[in-house]
């Protein structure tokens, strides 16, 4: 490491004013606070520094995040296996999946990181750190047959219009990596419809034994009751990409139709203990969330209708992207409320949001991004009253004083 410090130290006046390449300083800066904790001190006022920069939160989330990746490459190749009806090892199945989504993080890295680096060179000013987990969320909050130019233009479009002309990171209103699930749920909703996956076959990277079928569409399970035609949920049967019927430990452990980051709660359980542990994540707007989803469920049990109306709360958090919305997108920090009470309300009117759209729009049985995207608008509203409330109160406890 020091030789790569001495390294970086010795072409540095390169980029800095006067260098040849100074109009790349914003790039180079980049790469070495990446590296290496800033070491520049204040001159004036008081400020209290921290080894943890927002770069190395950055990467905490992102390494919290590492399990559900793992588990939804692995569950790309075992659902693609199935359908083609071969079994096949542990490892294939993962490096089966493993190339069918790294293409997705390639493009949205580069697509994303290269449009924030060309806005930090036109202002001169760092380059933002946010998109290192942006980055790779947009993947896995997309189905896996998402053609790579719609993921280019859909993070782009985001990264422009939520994020850039907002004043970048950490002005944002919105989830950027969501906006990038609403533009593509909006203007492709054929391949965003929320109720299908999608199969590569193995021919598509040269594997497996010629099989002729160019892909498999069949429904999610949250798809599969919202269409279902059966009166009631005891009548109805969770089926797999065979027709195979579906445990709630496949659920649990993510051996199901879904996207690829939302499909397994365990792995993302895994990432929600890193995040509290951490501090980087808000256990209270986590489980506000959780809450939200349940006082939901229980109400809309009683008055059930059909069969997604009866069913039960923990099929609403196993299935879909409620547990994934709820760890890692009520949770950012920028868009999301800061208040203490603020995160309780903020959270439980998502999760009461989610199951309110799934039960009653079975054209889009998910309903978590919207619910999300939605409270998004109305944090900064919910820790206004909060605040104001404060202001009040303390008002009045003066007052009484002063009396």
């Amino acid at each position: 490491m020091k030789a790569l410090r001495k390294y970086l130290d010795k072409i540095k006046p390169n980029f800095e004013e006067g260098g040849k390449l100074h109009w790349l300083y914003s790039t180079y800066d980049a790469f070495e606070t990446f590296l290496f904790v800033p070491n520049t001190t204040s001159k004036s006022g008081v400020h209290i520094h921290d080894a943890r920069d927002s770069k190395r939160t950055m990467i905490i989330v992102v390494l919290a995040l590492v399990p559900a990746l793992l588990i939804g490459m692995y569950n790309v190749g075992l659902q693609h296996y199935l359908a083609i009806g071969q079994d096949v090892a542990f490892l294939t199945k993962f490096f089966y999946g493993f190339l069918a989504v790294l293409p997705h993080i390639v493009v949205s890295y580069v697509v994303g990181l290269g449009i924030e680096f060309a806005m930090a060179q036109v202002k001169k000013e760092e380059v933002a750190e946010g998109f290192l987990v942006t980055g790779i969320l947009i993947p896995m909050i997309v189905p896996v047959d998402t053609p790579l130019w719609m993921i280019a233009v859909a993070t782009a479009f985001a990264v422009i219009f939520a994020k850039e002309v907002f004043g970048g990171t950490g002005y944002n209103i919105f989830n950027v990596a969501l906006i990038t699930r609403a533009f593509l749920f909006f203007s492709y909703p054929s391949k965003m419809s929320g109720d299908q996956v999608w199969v590569r076959t193995a021919s598509t990277f040269g594997m497996g034994n010629g099989s002729v079928i160019d892909g498999y569409s069949g429904a999610t399970p949250l798809g599969q009751i919202a269409t279902t035609e059966a009166g009631s949920f005891a009548d109805f049967t969770f089926h797999g990409i065979t027709g195979q019927p579906l445990s709630i430990s496949d659920m649990f452990f993510g051996f199901i139709p879904g996207s690829i980051g939302e499909v397994s709660p365990i792995a993302i359980l895994l990432g929600a203990a890193l995040l509290i542990a951490t501090g980087v994540g808000s256990w209270k707007t986590m489980l506000s969330v959780f809450l939200g989803g349940l006082a939901a469920v229980l109400l809309v049990n009683v008055f059930a209708q059909n069969a997604i109306m009866e069913m039960p709360v923990h099929y609403h958090f196993l299935l879909g992207g409620f547990a994934f919305g709820a760890v890692f997108m009520a949770t950012d920090p920028v868009t999301s409320a800061r208040t203490e009470k603020g995160k309780w309300i903020y959270g439980f009117l998502i999760g009461l949001l989610a199951v309110t759209i799934r039960v009653f729009n079975p054209g889009y049985p998910e309903g978590m991004m919207l619910a999300i995207l939605f409270m998004n608008a109305f944090a900064p509203l919910i820790d206004f009253y909060v605040i104001d409330a404060n202001i009040k109160r303390r008002a009045k406890r003066v007052t009484a004083m002063v009396k």
